[in-house]
């Protein structure tokens, strides 16, 4: 089983589920997210989101893909872009941080650890644009009926479970923060070291053939 991670872009963004490729809960205000959706097409809002952010910030989601198949994605910025992120009661996002908005795996690949890919990903990510910390609102009663959210919002569990820390609790909406020093496991810091270097080699030194060591001549004892 391939499992590989894409940043999202305007072409990427068609590989999202399309209730989510729908969605612009997090991308507009309240009033301008009820306006949207009378209109009938929000999709068109989340594309021109997607294309400002990209354009004046940078990558701003990824995409987990599992034998060539779209399993998840989550999508961050910083909170000036995203205006829903005001509205919640435990904001603001501390100034210091980028706000992950939104995470969801396909439920056919639930539970095979894509979620902390996807985390560990972003950090990787913000920790090369000088970010230091991943803050998001996790929703406490995810699932319960009547969310008014509509499930927009991730559940605090997974955040919890994938190295999060409360720094506001709310008995609905608390305000969880990744440190991005502490976020990259091991393994995750060698790929980072691994990928500088290999980015710092030119392709002549990559593809050079390694020659083979001069015969020594052995004498008999």
């Amino acid at each position: 089983m391939s499992r590989r991670l894409v940043s999202l872009t305007l072409d990427t963004l068609e590989d999202l589920p399309r209730p989510c490729r729908q969605c612009v809960h997090w991308e507009l205000d309240p009033v301008s997210a009820d306006r949207a959706c009378a209109a009938g097409d929000p999709g068109l809002e989340k594309e021109a989101w997607v294309s400002q952010t990209l354009l004046e910030w940078g990558s701003c989601g990824k995409l987990a893909y599992v034998d060539g198949m779209p399993a998840g994605f989550v999508m961050y910025a910083p909170p000036a872009y995203v205006p829903r992120s005001m509205a919640f009661p435990t904001s603001p996002v501390s100034a210091d941080a980028a706000l992950l908005m939104t995470a969801h795996v396909v439920a056919p690949f639930a539970g095979g650890g894509l979620g902390r890919m996807l985390v560990q990903g972003v950090a990787r990510d913000l920790t090369k644009r000088g970010i230091k910390a991943i803050e998001a609102f996790g929703d406490a009663k995810f699932g319960d009926e009547g969310d008014p959210a509509g499930g927009c919002v991730a559940p605090a569990d997974f955040f919890l479970s994938v190295g999060f820390k409360t720094v506001r609790p709310h008995p609905r909406y608390p305000r969880l923060r990744l440190e991005l020093r502490t976020a990259l496991s091991w393994k995750s810091d060698v790929e980072y070291a691994l990928e500088k270097l290999l980015g710092s080699m030119s392709p002549e030194t990559l593809l050079r053939p390694v020659r083979p060591a001069p015969a020594t001549r052995s004498t008999g004892g």
